[in-house]
């Protein structure tokens, strides 16, 4: 997501699929200054990518590790952004209930709500 909570990318995995393994597609072609992102994404690896790109990491140490690594507490605290935009996008009832079977299809409706939460953010619906 960038700053103002508009997504770079969509990902959509199976719900038993974890966090982590996510973090790669994610973060391809991309070179982000921060990455902000929840314990799920808390390994040596993404933040290892995250450092080649330049960018810092803003990821929440997750309790298992048991290591404390350094992270900007104070910009992690805006990652209300992103959890707000999945809540926004949840509030379409297809996004929210998922009725559509196929990945596909279900990404057919994720996006356009996806646009008209963007949209709505930037004043341009009412």
């Amino acid at each position: 997501m960038t700053g103002d909570g508009l997504p770079l990318h969509l990902l959509l995995t199976p719900g038993q699929t974890g966090d982590a393994p996510q973090a790669k597609a994610l973060l391809a072609d991309l070179q982000p200054r921060y990455v902000l992102a929840d314990a799920g994404y808390d390994s040596d690896a993404i933040r290892e990518r995250i450092r080649e790109n330049h960018g810092i990491a803003c990821i929440r140490p997750n309790p298992a590790r048991g290591i404390e690594p350094l992270d900007d507490r104070q910009r992690y605290k805006n990652r209300h952004v992103i959890e707000r935009f999945f809540g926004l996008i949840k509030r379409f009832r297809r996004v929210a209930t998922r009725y559509e079977k196929k990945a596909e299809n279900f990404l057919g409706f994720i996006w356009p709500a996806a646009v008209l939460v963007n949209l709505k953010s930037i004043g341009h619906t009412t």
